[in-house]
């Protein structure tokens, strides 16, 4: 089996990709990967074959400063996330498009699979079935299918319990597609039709999960609001296990040795150009506690950035080994990537969300709803809010009753065998059929 992957140049979306990469290469699938050339060695070391986005796709996201030189004038809001869907997302669509249109051509690939913020394989679904491979998405993010409570996405919005809650959504989901959805609709469809594509007449984060023929949600159904009617489409697949020995255990390792709780803070390898907002506070809300150790990864920054910061009872590295580290950690601080969190409670870790742009909100309201910890809705917590919550959570022992709960979801999934019945199943189907509930062909 031939499998064309193509990725979105952000770790939290190509990591995902890569553990499926590795699963299938060890069963001896053919696999090119595509993304930005600054991945590159991130692909290679797979043993994948690397193929770099057409120029105007290939995009440096380690620092969104360079992409979008003016972000910093952009508080969170609609204004700000219309830019970066239009300039991260949505502007790369023809470039992304051709890029794939070219591999198909030269590879000939059985299937395909993409991150779902991969817009470039919408020309693809939109086409006859038959005149194109079987396209899989990875959902790296939490699950955008429609909710029947009517809430819009990206504002941290917990399932409705009240009538009034609906008509509060309502209202919120009007105001969003008139600031962000249908504005960004209206530049991806301009962008389609110059390609010679056709258009979509639905909110282009829906039609993701709902034109493939198949999408691969990365977690567990309890780590999801619950949904009547689930697309076809989607299948939970919970998390590929860690890649041992990607980084070293550090030499304070056995400092940890179970006469401390372990709180580990991250803001992950994107949002961490200020540490001033989760670390530092973290730091100081612990510094004092000598029952507990912090341990910190800067997530590629050099620790040396923070290091005078360190308390006695703190410990930093860039990376950590996590297969080591996970299974003695007691709580998980974290502005709310997606990967870290469904990794931590796949490890039954409780969790402390704290950010509110991008898709964390979202991320660390599910957080609270399933009651595996505490969102505190701020992207800038301070240090006695955070104090308090970590306190909380490690004297509350329902929190990690409900994480371990979670976690035991996670072990039930084969997820390398559904992964991999799922992709073998669709290179092999010749045609193809999507099926898709009525209630989901509607516009924004």
């Amino acid at each position: 089996m031939k499998i064309l992957i193509a990725s979105t140049p952000a770790t939290g979306h190509l990591n995902p990709l890569l553990a499926v990469t590795r699963l299938l290469l060890k069963a001896r699938h053919e696999v090119v990967v595509m993304t930005a050339d600054f991945l590159k060695d991130r692909v290679e070391e797979t043993g994948a074959r690397f193929e770099c986005l057409p120029p105007e796709a290939n995009l440096d996201m380690r620092r969104i400063e360079n992409v979008i030189p003016e972000i910093a004038d952009y508080k969170p809001g609609p204004e700000r996330r219309l830019l970066l869907l239009e300039r991260i997302f949505i502007d790369v669509v023809p470039a992304q498009a051709s890029g794939l249109a070219g591999l198909v051509r030269k590879f000939s690939p059985d299937a395909i699979l993409v991150d779902n913020t991969f817009f470039g394989v919408l020309p693809m679904l939109l086409q006859d079935q038959e005149g194109r491979p079987a396209v899989a998405i990875c959902g790296t993010m939490f699950l955008h299918a429609p909710r029947e409570d009517g809430a819009p996405t990206f504002l941290g919005l917990p399932p409705a319990e009240t009538d009034e809650d609906k008509r509060n959504y309502a209202s919120l989901a009007a105001e969003q597609n008139r600031t962000v959805n249908r504005p960004a609709l209206s530049s991806l469809n301009r962008h389609l039709g110059e390609i010679g594509s056709a258009v979509l007449d639905m909110n282009f984060h829906d039609a993701m999960v709902l034109l493939p023929d198949a999408f691969l949600q990365m977690t567990v159904p309890s780590f999801e609001y619950p949904r009547k009617v689930l697309p076809p489409s989607v299948e939970f697949v919970g998390i590929l296990p860690i890649v041992p020995g990607q980084a070293s255990i550090p030499e304070w390792a056995d400092e940890i040795d179970g006469s401390r709780k372990v709180v580990l803070v991250t803001q992950g390898t994107v949002s961490n150009i200020d540490f001033s907002q989760l670390v530092i506070p973290t730091l100081q809300a612990m510094a004092d506690d000598e029952g507990v150790m912090v341990v910190l990864t800067t997530g590629g920054r050099d620790p040396q950035d923070v290091h005078s910061l360190l308390p006695s009872n703190a410990r930093c590295s860039e990376f950590l080994p996590f297969e080591w580290l996970l299974p003695k950690v007691d709580l998980l601080v974290t502005n709310g990537g997606y990967g870290n969190v469904n990794q931590a409670l796949a490890y039954g870790i409780p969790i402390i969300g704290a950010g509110v742009t991008e898709d964390k909100g979202d991320v660390n309201a599910r957080i609270a709803w399933s009651g595996a910890g505490i969102d505190l809705r701020t992207s800038n917590p301070s240090a006695a809010m955070l104090g308090s919550a970590i306190r909380k959570v490690l004297g509350d022992p329902s929190y990690r009753y409900n994480a371990r709960a979670i976690g035991r979801q996670f072990a039930a999934i084969d997820t390398a065998g559904v992964i991999l019945a799922r992709l073998e199943k669709l290179a092999a189907q010749t045609p193809r059929e999507i099926s898709m509930h009525p209630q989901y062909r509607h516009s924004v």
